[in-house]
C-alpha cells in the first residue's frame, strides 16, 4: 500500500497529524498544498485513520477543551467553528459534553465581570451594549449574557 503514495508526502502528513490534533478538512488542505493526487489523498486519509493519526471525535473534544480553557469561548462560537471545519452535528454534541457546566459558568461569570469592570463608558446603555456584544462574540448564549449584564447593572445602581 505504501508504494501507492509518495513516501515524502506520507512522512510530512504523519508529522503534520502527530504535531497536534487535526480534522479531516485540515488534512485535505495540507495534502492539496503538498500536491498529492486525488488517489493519494484518499489512500493517505485511510492510512491516517487506520493508524490513529486522524480521529475526528478526538479532534473535536480537544478543540472544545482548548478553545474554552484558553480563549474562553462559549458553546455557540465553538459549535460554529467546528461546523466550519465540517465536523458532524453528532460529533459536536459529543465533544460539547467535555465541558463541565460548573467550570463553564465559572469562566463565563469571571469573563463577564472582568469585561464589565474594564469597560470605561459613562453612558449606561453604551456600556451594556459593549459588554453584551463582547460576550456574544465570544459565543456565550444570549439569555446567559443578558441575565448576567442585568445582574451587574443592579450591583452598580
Amino acid at each position: 500500500m505504501s508504494e501507492l503514495f509518495s513516501k515524502e508526502i506520507k512522512q510530512k502528513i504523519e508529522h503534520f497529524c502527530a504535531y497536534q490534533e487535526r480534522c479531516h478538512e485540515e488534512v485535505y488542505q495540507k495534502l492539496a498544498i503538498l500536491k498529492a493526487s486525488s488517489e493519494e489523498k484518499e489512500l493517505l486519509m485511510v492510512y491516517l485513520i487506520e493508524h490513529n493519526f486522524l480521529n475526528e471525535e478526538r479532534f473535536a473534544k480537544s478543540f472544545v477543551r482548548g478553545k474554552h480553557s484558553y480563549k474562553k469561548w462559549g458553546k455557540i462560537r465553538i459549535t460554529n467553528e467546528l461546523k466550519c471545519r465540517k465536523i458532524s452535528t453528532k460529533l459536536i454534541e459529543i465533544a460539547l459534553k467535555e465541558l463541565n457546566i460548573d467550570s463553564y459558568l465559572l469562566t463565563f461569570n469571571a469573563l463577564a465581570e472582568k469585561i464589565w469592570h474594564s469597560t470605561l463608558e459613562n453612558n449606561r446603555l453604551k456600556k451594556r451594549k459593549k459588554c453584551c456584544d463582547f460576550l456574544l462574540r465570544k459565543g456565550y448564549e444570549s439569555d446567559l449574557v443578558y441575565e448576567k449584564i442585568k445582574e451587574l447593572e443592579k450591583k452598580v445602581a
